[in-house]
């Protein structure tokens, strides 16, 4: 493992400029919560990371659903609880709730409870909620470890980019989870399922920075700073901590408690494992595309599937019940 990195300066030169003064003193907080709100409780921050491009994001709807235009959401609507209704959802650190509400719109939902400890994204969230006359959406703000669990109530449970920040991923779905789903309930992930604490190995490391050549010098510039991206270094385990404790806490027991626990029905590994070291800092360049862009990451997206042939994907969807 990593103890420390050159991209730790560099993360941190960049959050500087992006985020300012203040939100690296917020990283001197004693308390790791503390640390950890920091990272979530502000809706404004803007980022250069892969999700931002909508060229990505068609490729992870093309790997879940088969169609570049259907996202998981619909995916889930459409195939996997088309014919169902009256459903209840739980969604546990449902951040700024844009799936939940997406959700909601739809009559299958009787009822959507979102669960984060981000005081300030619960409440944009319930703002939104009530313009849109979603009344059947609740909002409650909380940790999952203070979170009281209804026995037996859930007909489907959420995790969309969260369980990766819970500690002892077992112990929270053998015990809570699935205690509080009913006797024909759904588990639904859309996860970050790698390395710990994205310690990722020598030879995905190596990859990556094979893959970052294929990227022309004048789109390598990393987001409001005058740095050029020349290679991709990891993160080291102190800067993983001090910035925000829960990030891939416990990751890699993901697959293996839900494999332990539940039944798989669906699942649907999407990469990630190149892609993310590769555009991390450098994807503003590619949300608007021409064809020299375009040809740069239909590159980048053969090269990880190559790699991911012999490799886990860092990336999965999944739908699983009791």
């Amino acid at each position: 493992m990593a103890i420390i990195t050159f991209d730790d300066y560099i993360d941190t030169y960049s959050k500087l400029k992006q985020r300012g003064v203040r939100f690296l003193f917020s990283k001197c907080n004693l308390s790791g919560v503390s640390r950890t709100k920091s990272t979530f409780d502000r809706t404004d921050v803007q980022s250069s990371n892969w999700w931002i491009i909508p060229m990505v994001n068609e490729r992870w709807n093309k790997k879940i659903s088969g169609n570049k235009d259907v996202n998981f959401r619909l995916y889930l609507l459409n195939e996997l609880l088309h014919n169902q209704s009256g459903l209840k959802l739980l969604s546990l650190g449902s951040g700024t709730c844009n799936h939940e509400l997406e959700l909601a719109e739809y009559p299958q939902f009787e009822q959507i409870i979102c669960v984060d400890f981000a005081q300030s994204r619960l409440r944009e969230a319930e703002t939104l909620a009530k313009k849109r006359n979603l009344a059947h959406v609740k909002f409650i703000c909380s940790t999952v470890k203070n979170y009281q669990f209804p026995e037996d109530y859930f007909d489907v449970i959420l995790f969309n980019m969260s369980l990766h920040h819970f500690r002892q991923v077992e112990q929270l779905l053998k015990y809570k989870v699935w205690s509080s789903l009913n006797r024909n309930g759904k588990l639904i992930i859309n996860e970050y399922v790698g390395p710990n604490r994205l310690q990722f190995p020598k030879n995905q490391l190596r990859a990556i920075n094979e893959a970052l050549r294929f990227i022309p010098e004048e789109y390598r510039k990393r987001y409001k700073t005058n740095l050029t991206k020349n290679r991709y270094y990891g993160s080291g385990l102190i800067r993983m901590v001090l910035a925000d404790p829960s990030e891939c806490v416990d990751s890699e027991s993901i697959l293996p408690a839900l494999h332990n626990n539940f039944k798989t029905i669906i699942e649907k590994p999407y990469g990630g494992n190149i892609l993310v070291g590769v555009l991390k800092d450098i994807s503003h360049h590619f949300v608007k595309l021409n064809s020299k862009k375009e040809e740069i990451l239909k590159k980048l997206f053969l090269f990880e599937d190559e790699y991911l042939k012999n490799n886990p994907s860092d990336f999965v969807f999944g739908f699983y019940e009791k």
